[in-house]
């Protein structure tokens, strides 16, 4: 059976599901880093996921696409063949913005390179939606399976919605990593500042200039060559 999903209207959940979903979301909220949010992130779809396997998270970033928090080996595997290959569930998900589903691999005529050869490893049903924001598209969460047709209406439904908050907590903890490391940066520059303004007896605005030639020069980033002044300094005093 292959599906493609697509905004048909989904059967209510279960009580018991819906809370547990909603327990989820709490639970992924009070991740404190990008790490441990993906590592919630896959053990949730693992345990409230019909279906699911094996469980991964695949990371659009300025040099493509990459595996994080896979729960088994396995996981890297088949996605480094989606990958390279240029086609799979994951891939199209990322790309077309739909959820993918096919649940016999060995007769997938959509992915004809990779079924096959996914089925050699083990994999025959696999289940794939995509992570995104208002603004991003951040990846896909990938769900597998050894067992044909393993992913039914509910598994698809859950994993809608799971992946809703997933895409949430995901989009917010990338945000203030990214915002820590801002301000990092900034600090850092500023005790760069704060030492050749007192060793050279300049101003603000001549250090700073200081630093972005030394930049230029040694192709760091800012950022960098602040950081060296610093520990240079801290050795030497």
């Amino acid at each position: 059976m292959t599906i493609e999903i697509g905004d048909a209207e989904q059967p209510p959940l279960p009580l018991a599901i819906a809370e547990a979903l909603g327990e989820v979301a709490r639970r992924l909220d009070a991740e404190p880093d990008v790490e441990h949010t993906l590592d919630a992130i896959v053990a949730a779809t693992k345990t409230n996921v019909p279906g699911a396997e094996f469980v991964g998270v695949s990371l659009v970033d300025g040099k493509g696409i990459k595996t994080v928090s896979p729960s088994d080996e396995i996981v890297t595997r088949i996605d480094k063949l989606q990958y390279q290959l240029g086609e799979g569930p994951c891939v199209n998900s990322i790309a077309h913005h739909r959820t993918y589903s096919t649940g016999d691999l060995t007769r997938e005529s959509r992915w004809p390179r990779f079924g096959p050869e996914t089925a050699t490893m083990g994999v025959l049903s696999m289940l794939s939606f995509r992570l995104y924001t208002s603004e991003d598209t951040l990846g896909a969460l990938n769900l597998y399976s050894s067992e044909l047709d393993a992913f039914e209406a509910e598994s698809q439904h859950v994993g809608e919605l799971l992946a809703v908050h997933a895409a949430i907590a995901l989009g917010s903890s990338q945000h203030e990593s990214h915002l820590r490391a801002a301000l990092g940066s900034r600090d850092m520059i500023g005790m760069a500042k704060g030492i050749l303004m007192e060793r050279h007896h300049i101003d603000g605005d001549r250090a700073f200039t200081i630093l972005v030639n030394a930049s230029q020069h040694s192709q760091l980033k800012l950022h960098e060559v602040a950081r060296w002044m610093v520990e240079e300094a801290v050795k030497s005093s």
